[in-house]
């Protein structure tokens, strides 16, 4: 072995690629408390639910919320639900990003949308809070809004001044019947995000 190559064989071993696993924080939001579970605004604890279900693992409770983790194509997916409450979710996601060392590119968070019909799945790579406090507060923790989130419509038809009801209320029969498929596509949307990448991603799902 000549000088050179002994000197690149030394410098790039090969274990140095293999034991560096991405890893991406996927962040359900959603309220702690039997009185929650199933609610609009608890989506995103749902949609984590059902993927760490499909994937055959368990949560566990862990500082800021609970934990998970499964490992899909090379990647580590670590799935957090806080146990803050929504409007304190900052604290958890900062927390977790900090402790497992993942990036702001490797973030996502999973939210419900007034905004957007029922099922309705939309993906962006950043962007304003849209009055939602979950997101306001990662905001304000976090310093930035520079992290996907995959929003979840659940549509806005509440009379006025009742937003706060409706937000925290069951679905209708129609729309609880039609979850499992909009949810199983919200797991597809979460495992393209750390395969293909965020763009490819909004691309191929957003819309649909």
């Amino acid at each position: 072995m000549n000088l050179f190559i002994k000197k690149w064989h030394n410098f790039f071993h090969p274990s140095d690629y293999q034991n560096k696993t991405v890893k991406y924080l996927i962040t359900g939001l959603g309220n702690i408390g039997k009185e929650y579970e199933h609610t609009r605004h608890n989506i995103g604890f749902d949609i984590l639910d059902a993927l760490a279900e499909k994937e055959g693992i368990e949560f566990e409770d862990k500082r800021y919320g609970s934990i998970a983790e499964f490992k899909f194509k090379g990647r580590i997916f670590i799935l957090l639900k806080p146990s803050t409450f929504v409007n304190l979710s900052g604290k958890a996601v900062n927390y977790w990003m900090k402790k497992e060392k993942i990036p702001n590119d490797r973030l996502l968070i999973v939210v419900d949308d007034l905004a957007l019909p029922f099922g309705v799945l939309r993906l962006r790579g950043k962007g304003s809070d849209a009055g939602h406090n979950g997101l306001k507060n990662i905001n304000q923790v976090l310093g930035h809004n520079q992290y996907a989130r995959l929003r979840f419509g659940i549509g806005d038809n509440f009379p006025k001044g009742r937003q706060i009801e409706y937000v925290l209320g069951k679905w209708e029969p129609d729309e609880w019947n039609a979850l499992p498929e909009r949810m199983e596509k919200a797991i597809e949307i979460i495992k393209s995000f750390g395969t293909i990448g965020l763009a490819q991603t909004m691309s191929q799902y957003n819309n649909k």
